[in-house]
């Protein structure tokens, strides 16, 4: 679920002492700009840290002027919903194209809000991966294997997830490329593999802990930077990543909720926010939270870790206009191949 955001100025005090010590030397007291970047399940350490970064690089460049920036996270159709309802959201980066759409149908941004910034608006990517149990003791390696018997997936709720609606045209995409494949098919497939999924979390990060902390499921399909993080920061050991050999250019995209910063008086913080997330300082706290960099040099510098995955793209789909109509409104492929356990 959205975290609770409460009133754009009920930040404590102590946030804004703590944003002066970011200052290269002592500036007049001010009042803070406070910003709120509302974004999908898996950023939070993400942002935790661009957040940091954009307010020193702020105020260095602007005077001593002191933005907060304050980030909520969720699943990220959950948080499209949110803003619609009354969020006061100056930014948003969430999980998928078609949750800002969404804002953009109601009116809180431009339709062309993809053209404003460099590679549609997407200044990290990501790719669809399996978290398993380590040594991998039930030999999971490719799509074909989530619907053994023996197999018990977890993977969040495409009605509230953007992550799981990226899993879910992964999955998909696997199976209409398998040789003979029909629309058919790959919905008998799909079938299949949610027969085996136990529970439906509402976010990626809850289907994350209820892999590695509450101990369900033998594989758990996720976004690579998830993956990773559980691989190399929580797990100790106790999990592997496994890459399948197909998955989906998963292309998180960011924008400035023109109505609302408008209303705000931030339209010129906002707008510097989404910006600096295409700069090397940021590009580098993307690779390191386990994001996949869209500047191409940062991006060799951390092959090691994010080695290239062959992939797909949601213009394969017809994009996400037709991806969300198909797949997942109300009686589309989803609700005809799911029943709840």
């Amino acid at each position: 679920m959205p975290v609770d955001i409460g009133r754009r100025g009920a930040l404590a005090g102590g946030l804004a002492l703590g944003a002066a010590g970011l200052l290269a030397r002592p500036t007049p007291a001010q009042a803070a700009t406070m910003l709120l970047n509302v974004s999908y399940d898996p950023t939070r350490e993400l942002y935790a840290e661009i957040d940091r970064a954009f307010m020193a690089d702020w105020a260095r460049a602007h005077g001593g002027e002191v933005v907060m920036v304050r980030t909520s996270n969720g699943g990220s159709g959950a948080q499209a919903r949110s803003v619609l309802d009354g969020a006061p959201a100056d930014v948003v980066t969430l999980g998928l194209g078609y949750d800002i759409d969404m804002l953009a149908a109601h009116g809180l941004l431009a339709h062309d809000w993809q053209l404003r910034l460099p590679h549609q608006s997407t200044p990290f990517s990501s790719t669809i991966v399996f978290l398993v149990r380590h040594g991998n003791p039930k030999k999971i390696h490719d799509w074909g294997d989530l619907i053994r018997s023996d197999v018990s997936v977890v993977t969040p709720n495409p009605k509230t997830s953007g992550g799981a609606r990226w899993n879910f045209l992964a999955a998909w995409g696997w199976a209409a490329r398998q040789p003979g494949a029909s629309a058919q098919s790959a919905q008998d497939y799909m079938k299949a593999l949610f027969a085996r999924v136990p529970v439906l979390d509402t976010g990626a990060r809850g289907a994350t802990n209820s892999f590695v902390q509450r101990g369900m499921g033998d594989v758990l399909v996720a976004w690579e930077d998830e993956a990773l993080l559980a691989v190399r920061d929580i797990g100790n050991g106790a999990f592997d990543l496994v890459r399948p050999s197909i998955s989906v250019l998963a292309e998180p995209p960011v924008a400035v909720v023109d109505r609302n910063v408008q209303a705000h008086g931030t339209q010129a913080q906002a707008e510097g926010f989404v910006r600096f997330l295409y700069t090397p300082a940021a590009q580098e706290i993307g690779a390191k939270h386990y994001f996949r960099p869209s500047d191409q040099a940062v991006a060799a510098r951390h092959a090691d870790v994010l080695p290239p995955i062959d992939t797909f793209d949601i213009s394969s789909f017809g994009g996400w206009s037709a991806a969300q109509a198909k797949f997942f409104a109300d009686g589309g492929v989803f609700d005809q191949i799911y029943t709840p356990h």
